[in-house]
């Protein structure tokens, strides 16, 4: 007789129709025959009673467990000798808790654990899966290599300190790559110095980080780390060896104790030279697959690449600001005007600008100062800078040049002698004994006046005309103006307005704010004391000032 079938619980809401279908009463079951099909199945199977005594298992039970079925019935799980069956108790016991499969080392394999508890006991399946935690495994270590090379490509690749990105190095190679890591830097003069360790196990690191303050004034020619030197190839060697190698016992003591098994030595290779080596130190039972050596060897090419740029630029540089140094000088004596000049280098040491002035004597007598700004901050900008600063003084003195003239002589000689070279620049003329000042300004920041009562003002238009190297044909227009006694004109760079996060009005007003405040101070004082408020400490950019002040004879 035909009966509807009734959804379970949960199943799809709403009416259902009604299927009929044949009823028929089960036959009885063939326990053998069930046993007999359980035990064909690949997963192990366990039943145990609420004590954890195994009261049924199948034959990959058996073979997981490594006894007979007839010795293990009636055993206690977690007693069963070999450890295999208190793993697996202990995995079952949480997947029956959480409901969750567990995957657990057992046997010399992975396995994966699901349970069912039920008053007559737990009903454990285990499921070998060291293939698939095999293929995972690799592919978390692909991923992790992969990821590596990437921060080791961000961390060197816009290092300015290239010492101090490789003292970091350590910590990223551990513990993708090692257990304990070394690294070694050689400067140019041979020198070697360890500048960086790390170790995966934090007990060992502090015991690494004292090996390396000693190991290199204690090892020998022969140690892996002298053959990797002198060779420029990869060496590796067994701890036990090195230690045979060494005579100093306290050094000695420090490698036996971080229990490493093998140490593998990698140049650190730059284009003419090897800059350094990488210390690997291997824990028993590690070893480093062709994958993990192609990686190793990866970030050992990159981090020598970037200790050999770093060097190359640090050279540009130091010759940048010896170039630097010797162009921004003191200025001359001039009578009854004092002139003043400061400059205060970038924060970021890598930052050689080209940020320039120049006060001289203008063959009639009359007090020329310059400042300006080249586009750039390398050694091509701060060569320029010395050019364009000879310059101005060639033209100034062969055409007795007025401002205006200068500036449109130097966009002409910048056409020919620095084609692509940007530059801004303002030259103020001084008339000798008498107080009006002549200017001309090409897209640098305007010059300041402050009058003998302290109103602060720009002069001429807010930006000037156009700035040099875009037009030689360009207007250059010049003002005039006449100074009372006492009165102050300040030229400067943009860096003492510009600020991250304000605009360049909001530094302007600033600048505006803070002279009207020091107004009538020395004027030496007085440019100290607006570096000071201003710069806060930390220029972001160079800055250089002149200023001057009508009606005094010193100078600083």
């Amino acid at each position: 007789m035909a009966e509807p079938l009734v959804p379970l619980p949960g199943g799809v809401p709403g009416p259902m129709p009604t299927v009929p279908l044949p009823r028929r009463t089960p036959p009885p079951g063939d326990p053998a025959a069930l046993a007999a099909l359980v035990d064909r199945l690949p997963a192990a199977v366990l039943a145990l009673d609420p004590q954890g005594c195994l009261t049924w298992l199948n034959a990959a039970a058996e073979r997981l467990l490594g006894h007979l079925q007839a010795d293990l019935l009636g055993r206690v799980l977690t007693e069963v000798p070999g450890g295999t069956g208190r793993a697996l108790h202990a995995a079952g016991t949480e997947a029956a808790d959480s409901g969750e499969p567990v995957t657990v080392l057992a046997g010399g394999g992975w396995f994966e654990v699901r349970a069912a508890r039920a008053a007559e006991g737990l009903a454990l399946t285990v499921s070998d899966v060291s293939k698939r935690r095999t293929v995972q495994e690799r592919a978390d270590r692909a991923t992790a290599r992969a990821t590596l090379l990437v921060r080791v490509a961000a961390e060197l690749s816009g290092a300015l300190d290239g010492v101090s990105a490789l003292g970091r190095l350590a910590r990223l190679v551990v513990p993708v790559l090692t257990d304990g890591c070394v690294v070694t830097v050689v400067d140019r003069e041979g020198r070697a110095r360890d500048v960086g360790s790390w170790h995966a196990d934090p007990e060992r690191r502090d015991l690494l980080a004292r090996y390396a303050r000693v190991r290199l004034d204690t090892l020998p020619p022969s140690s892996p780390v002298g053959q990797a030197l002198a060779s420029g190839t990869p060496v590796s060697a067994r701890v036990a060896d090195v230690l045979g190698l060494m005579s100093d016992d306290r050094s000695r003591g420090m490698l036996q104790d971080l229990r490493a098994e093998s140490v593998l030595v990698l140049p650190l290779p730059a284009e003419s030279r090897t800059v350094g080596v990488l210390s690997l130190y291997l824990d028993p039972g590690r070893e480093l697959g062709p994958e993990d050596l192609a990686t190793v060897r990866a970030v050992a090419a990159q981090a020598g690449r970037a200790i050999d740029r770093v060097g190359r630029q640090s050279r540009q540089i130091q010759l940048a600001e010896a170039l630097q140094r010797s162009l921004l000088t003191a200025p001359p004596a001039f009578p009854g005007v004092e002139v003043v000049v400061r400059y205060v280098p970038a924060a970021e040491a890598a930052r050689v600008g080209g940020d320039w002035y120049d006060a001289f004597r203008h063959p009639d007598g009359d007090a020329v100062v310059v400042i300006g700004d080249v586009v750039g901050h390398d050694t091509a900008a701060a060569a320029a800078m010395g050019q364009l600063r000879g310059l101005v003084r060639g033209i100034a003195h062969s055409r007795g040049a007025g401002p205006a003239e200068v500036l449109r002589g130097l966009d002409e000689a910048m056409a020919t002698m620095h084609p692509g070279t940007l530059a801004t620049a303002a030259v103020a003329r001084l008339e000798a004994g008498a107080t009006r000042l002549r200017w001309a300004n090409a897209g640098h920041p305007p010059p300041v006046l402050v009058s003998p009562e302290g109103r602060v003002t720009a002069l001429g238009d807010d930006e000037g005309d156009l700035m040099l190297g875009v037009d030689a044909t360009a207007e250059r227009r010049e003002w005039s103006l006449a100074l009372p006694p006492g009165s102050t004109v300040l030229l400067h760079t943009d860096g003492l307005v510009e600020r991250r996060g304000s605009t360049l009005d909001e530094g302007t007003a600033r600048l505006h704010r803070v002279l009207a405040e020091l107004a009538g101070r020395p004027l030496p004082e007085l440019c100290d004391e607006l570096l000071v408020r201003l710069l806060e400490g930390t220029p972001q950019d160079d800055v250089a000032l002149v200023a001057v002040t009508v009606g005094g004879d010193a100078r600083s």
